[in-house]
């Protein structure tokens, strides 16, 4: 691509009112490039700066922003200081005079609407805190959080941080013993569940599956169910009476005056586990100033978040979006808009009516959510009211050209930004974005966040541009995990141990001529034919690019002359069925696009592909199922049904 490619530019007058140029101005910064220069250069004059322009409340003020002396796999972020969470995410907002301003705003997939005003939220969460504190829970005690996206999953996850307490979230489509892993991983002592929520027409029973997870986990002592179903259970629960307690009788008769606990900034908020190549999940620690900090610095520059906007991503809980999307929104003063059904049910056009009817300003999305509602057609998108899209925002993996046209084009007009964000769990946040002061070419990013001082390495630990390295950093920055819970020693094999002092993250990267950046996908998803490195995005890129194909995954397996071969899955869009004439025009599309050295062995058709909640395709699994090998940790795996379609498509 070149700067021919720039499919928009920011409107100058619109551009300067934003806070990132705001921001910038006030600092006496003319450019992007020196602010990112001059971030990494100056991490603690950058870093405090942000502090102030974002009013960050302290109840003690920090002595330094910045304390290396453990090295760059250990830093300490405002020593000295300490504060809470939910005190800037709430209580300063109240303090404010803003109690009766729309917090959260949730629609159920039955279309039921509730919206908790900040004096609300806050009441329920320092009535929460308190039964917590009842029940025996202090600091730094575990609390495993198996929720639906509603209001109570932002009262839990508040409630807990307010006592200094920590929460694990867990996806709600998770199975028993995947939630049992989490639990026993973070000696949970409570689980927060409910007695079940709906999903595409039919019942989940939670409660169930919390059962069955508290009994492998010994360390859970109470369970606090929310009655989400009440009488419409297709069937009960059983309940474990002096375990078991109803939310809303729990907190019935407790004070809505809560004092938060005031933790130093590196206390931990929650641990999230991410999904490990094999063995057990990884226990990601954020904490309350690293999480809390970084969410709402990417929220307010690369999104241009702020009082009044309406947030709203397809998200789930127990991916790290979730409790992004709920903490960066109030941190800012926006509202969170939480949905609990799905973008496409009961009809294809359930996602726009959600735009059209909160007034969202700014909707996050995948490019896998983007690729399933383009079949239906446009006249379900047509006839619903898009003008209060102010930014689009998306994350989760790589873009293929044609989807991410369709939502720039149709979806936004031509005039709504696409801000492309990619980072990760153990980040806190974005490593790169787009920008809403900045030029944007298709699928790609403007280049590293403020405060992310990223790179593309060679093979040889150096630099490169214009040709595909591993996404490295190498300097730390506020939102940086803690390590793994209690297991420093594969925190720093995981992303340590490459090149000294560099975080290595596992995506590919490229930058082009124009410094553009780009993600091609995982680097451990790589397919390397022929001595030639090829992110496996550009080959699906290629299959995606054909009318009867709607999504498509490209795995490397052995050859024995070529060292390696790529072979190809897709799946077919409706209307279109697997011929030999088909896949012929597939491979020779990859031949035409990539050369011969490229070309697929093999192209099969799939009913599906086993993806994760948040929408990521799982290669790892694909190749292992197409080897007859173990795929290794399937917990977040969201379709079990792709793995067993991958193994009909051989």
């Amino acid at each position: 691509m070149s700067r021919d490619d720039i499919v928009w530019r920011p409107d100058p007058a619109t551009a300067a009112r934003t806070r990132i140029a705001r921001f910038m101005a006030a600092q006496g910064i003319d450019s992007l490039a020196t602010l990112q220069r001059r971030s990494v250069e100056e991490p603690e004059w950058y870093w405090d700066a942000v502090v102030r322009d974002l009013g960050f409340v302290w109840s003690k003020p920090y002595t330094k922003v910045l304390d290396n002396s453990r090295g760059i796999m250990w830093p300490s972020w405002f020593p000295g200081g300490a504060m809470n969470l939910t005190v800037n995410a709430v209580d300063r907002h109240v303090k404010a005079g803003r109690g009766d301003k729309p917090a959260v705003v949730w629609e159920s997939e039955n279309g039921e609407v509730v919206t908790l005003s900040y004096a609300t939220l806050a009441r329920e969460v320092n009535r929460l805190a308190n039964a917590l504190r009842r029940l025996g829970l202090r600091e730094q005690d575990t609390v495993g959080i198996f929720l639906p996206m509603s209001p109570e999953a932002v009262i839990a996850i508040l409630a807990v941080n307010r006592i200094g307490a920590i929460y694990t979230p867990c996806f709600s489509g998770y199975g028993g013993a995947a939630v049992a892993a989490r639990l026993q991983g973070c000696d949970a002592k409570v689980l927060i569940t409910a007695d079940g929520f709906y999903r595409r027409g039919q019942v989940v029973p939670m409660k169930r599956t919390a059962d069955e997870a508290v009994a492998a986990s010994p360390t859970v002592k109470h369970v606090i169910v929310l009655r989400r179903l009440g009488g419409k259970a297709p069937e009960p629960a059983p309940w474990t009476t002096g375990r078991d307690h109803w939310w809303q009788e729990l907190v019935l008769a407790e004070s809505p005056e809560c004092p938060a606990a005031q933790v130093p900034a590196d206390h931990p908020a929650l641990i999230i586990y991410t999904s490990g190549t094999t063995g057990k999940p990884k226990g990601t620690v954020l904490t309350h100033g690293g999480f809390s900090l970084k969410n709402a610095h990417d929220f307010a520059y690369c999104f241009d978040i702020g009082e009044g906007d309406r947030v709203f991503w397809v998200t789930d809980l127990g991916w790290l979006m979730g409790p992004m999307l709920i903490c960066g929104a109030l941190l800012l003063g926006a509202t969170a808009v939480l949905f609990e059904g799905t973008p496409d049910y009961p009809q294809p056009d359930r996602l726009w009516t959600l735009v059209a009817k909160h007034r969202i300003t700014h909707m996050g999305i995948s490019p896998t959510a983007v690729r399933a509602l383009m079949p239906h057609g446009d006249a379900w998108w047509k006839k619903h009211d898009r003008s209060s899209l102010r930014i689009v925002a998306s994350t989760g993996e790589p873009w293929n050209p044609e989807p991410y046209r369709w939502l720039f084009e149709a979806i936004g007009a031509g005039r709504v930004p696409i801000i492309n964000y990619t980072g990760g769990t153990e980040i806190s946040g974005g490593i790169l974005s787009c920008f809403p002061i900045a030029p944007i070419k298709p699928c790609s990013f403007a280049g590293p966040i403020p405060g992310m001082a990223a790179e593309v390495f060679g093979d040889d630990g150096r630099p490169v541009r214009e040709e595909v390295g591993e996404l490295v950093i190498t300097r730390p920055w506020p939102g940086m995990t803690r390590g793994f819970w209690q297991d420093a020693a594969r925190y720093e094999e995981t992303y340590w141990s490459r090149w000294p002092g560099v975080w290595t993250h596992g995506d590919w990267a490229f930058v082009d001529a124009d410094g553009f950046w780009f993600i091609h996908g995982r680097s451990d998803d790589t397919l390397k034919i022929a001595g030639k490195r090829v992110g496996p995005a550009e080959v699906e890129s290629v299959l995606v690019g054909h009318p009867a194909v709607a999504e498509a995954a490209a795995v490397g397996v052995p050859h024995e002359i070529k060292g390696e071969t790529v072979i190809c899955f897709a799946v077919l869009r409706p209307g279109h069925a697997a011929s030999e004439p088909l896949r012929a025009a597939l491979v020779e599309m990859v031949v035409q696009a990539m050369g011969k050295a490229i070309k697929p062995e093999r192209v099969l058709f799939a009913a599906e592909l086993p993806k994760t909640r948040s929408a990521k395709i799982m290669r790892r699994v694909i190749r292992a199922t197409y080897l007859g090998k173990e795929p290794g940790d399937l917990s977040s795996l969201d379709n079990p049904g792709g793995v067993k379609a991958i193994a009909e498509a051989i």
